[in-house]
């Protein structure tokens, strides 16, 4: 493994109970990269995921981390680690307000309470909305403001590496665009690697600089955004470009 690769996953196979989900999945992150994985609903993009931040313990396989294995460690220890994790569906907790819920991403920590609060200043500085809703119940915020929400409690972590399942899944388009600018903001210039999961396929391509597909469980394709986006069967198969 080289240097740079900070996040590596080999010959993974993992599903749930007898139910085999994803088979011989291989994959690297370099340091400061942006990567998105593709492909349609069940291809097993959520299950990578839950493997990676220690949700679902593979059946086969090695995930290393800064080239340390961590395949079986807990997820609270992943997080310790810096694998920061937005979860499809948000998963906040509505009965808490907005600045409750922030600070549910830094249970792990042992630092200080003046750095927690100096990190809740710049999430609340990236996700400016937050800032007026902070005594606002997270239930009552929108969708979009939601997903700020559950980006910025996996950024009160600290990560090295931030996961964001389904960025855009039920926002409008200008939420979409102002979230893409953020998550590209997080990377050039806090040095987050980040890495998406998106059905979109068309706002995964235009906000990572590599892509992997997933199909039926499978990794069927890996190259940089821009040659996949004018593959002839990404064209046909997720952009619906004859």
């Amino acid at each position: 493994m080289k240097n740079d690769h900070l996040l590596e996953i080999n010959n993974l196979n993992s599903g749930y109970g007898a139910i085999q989900v994803l088979w011989d999945i291989n994959l690297e992150l370099k340091s400061k990269e942006i990567v998105c994985i593709i492909g349609a609903n069940g291809a097993g993009k959520s299950t990578l995921l839950k493997n990676i931040v220690g949700m679902v313990i593979p059946f086969k396989g090695e995930i290393k981390y800064f080239n340390q294995n961590i395949t079986n460690l807990p997820a609270p220890e992943r997080i310790k680690r810096g694998i920061g994790f937005a979860p499809e569906g948000r998963h906040l907790f509505f009965g808490l307000t907005v600045e409750d819920n922030l600070l549910m991403g830094a249970f792990q920590r042992k630092y200080s309470k003046k750095e927690i609060l100096s990190d809740l200043d710049f999430v609340y500085n990236l996700f400016k909305p937050l800032k007026g809703y902070r005594k606002k119940f997270a239930g009552n915020l929108s969708g979009g403001e939601q997903q700020m929400c559950a980006i910025g409690r996996a950024l009160m972590s600290k990560p090295t590496l931030l996961i964001i399942d389904e960025l855009s899944l039920g926002l409008a388009p200008v939420v979409v665009d102002d979230l893409i600018e953020t998550i590209v903001k997080l990377r050039d210039k806090e040095g987050i690697t980040i890495l998406i999961v998106e059905q979109d396929v068309q706002v995964a391509l235009d906000v990572a600089d590599r892509g992997y597909v997933l199909e039926s469980g499978h990794s069927v394709m890996q190259d940089s955004s821009d040659k996949l986006a004018k593959n002839k069967h990404i064209k046909t198969a997720y952009l619906g470009i004859a």
